[in-house]
């Protein structure tokens, strides 16, 4: 492989529900009129017809919209103006306020906004990984809950997620590369099954790969056959794939036993991760894979153990 990186690498130097408990709760009451309003949305008997409920639904997502950054303006951004303010020494972490606020702010802002912001709480200590795990992975999952919603629409939560991948553009300069000589056996692929539709936590699952001296191939694939080609053609100690539906898992057993017939790295690694894996470790050795992960820190773990296990493996 030449120094100069191809395309798909990365070098390893570089809302009606929005006031409901269960899936936003609030720290504080931001604005008792707002939270009404919010709660008479969450609970309205719907329309009758499926003509007026979508109509009824565009109605409402614009004014939850609005709701929520006057929520913000009111309280959200007051409270993280106090807690920022320099006069409190404890360490700063990333909580509901910085959360809701980075929401609003990917769905109605532009990048210099949300950059200045995200800026803001890196300048007050903000560590990257507690803005890669607690900040920006909470809002792309909030994200995901408007759009299945319909308080949010395809293309906004598009344009969001592409805000927050830019974000994490932005903050890779900020990682320090490890030093000393690259090791040519930390290569990984780390991909979305051919089919998925936003890819956001993959970005973040790279970041930590790199961090960690990784040298990572991730672009998308349009297919299984492209994917095999990859394969074939570059030599990977960990292969990472990323699966948000549960209508896929029943594909990956064959998928991964296909992947591994046409690695060129016999004995690849294959770490499985995303929302479908939530909450069942012990799914992915089901499906066939070596190990899964919950986040992109504990993928980079599993990877590190996985390449020892392989070195260990290996013939003298």
């Amino acid at each position: 492989m030449t120094d100069s990186p191809k395309i798909g690498w990365c070098p390893t130097n570089e809302a009606a529900d929005w006031g409901a408990a269960t899936i936003c709760p609030w720290p504080c009451d931001p604005v008792p009129e707002v939270t009404a309003r919010l709660e008479q949305i969450v609970f309205s008997t719907r329309p009758a017809s499926a003509q007026q409920w979508h109509r009824v639904q565009a109605d409402t997502a614009k004014e939850v919209q609005s709701l929520v950054a006057r929520a913000v303006t009111a309280s959200v951004i007051p409270r993280l103006a106090l807690r920022h303010s320099g006069l409190q020494t404890e360490p700063i972490t990333c909580g509901p306020e910085e959360v809701t606020a980075l929401t609003s702010l990917v769905l109605t802002s532009d990048l210099s906004t949300t950059t200045a912001f995200v800026h803001s709480l890196r300048a007050r200590g903000m560590t990257l990984d507690d803005l890669y795990l607690h900040l920006l992975t909470p809002v792309a999952r909030r994200l995901g809950e408007l759009w299945a919603s319909d308080l949010c629409s395809f293309v906004e939560v598009t344009s969001a997620l592409g805000q927050l991948t830019q974000l994490v553009q932005v903050l890779r300069p900020a990682y320090i590369p490890r030093p000393g000589p690259r090791d040519p056996r930390r290569r990984a692929a780390l991909v979305a099954i051919p089919g998925e539709q936003h890819t956001f936590g993959l970005a973040i699952v790279t970041e930590f790969f790199v961090q960690a001296g990784w040298e990572v191939w991730s672009e998308p694939v349009a297919s299984s056959v492209q994917l095999v080609d990859v394969l074939r053609t570059e030599w990977f100690a960990v292969l990472g794939l990323s699966v948000a539906s549960d209508t896929r898992l029943p594909e990956m057993p064959g998928l991964i036993h296909n992947l591994r017939a046409a690695s060129r790295n016999p004995a690849i690694a294959v770490i499985v991760g995303g929302w479908a894996f939530r909450g069942d470790p012990g799914l992915g050795i089901a499906v066939g894979a070596n190990a899964s992960a919950p986040d992109g820190r504990q993928a980079a773990l599993q990877a590190e153990a996985l390449l020892s296990l392989q070195a260990a493996r290996a013939p003298s």
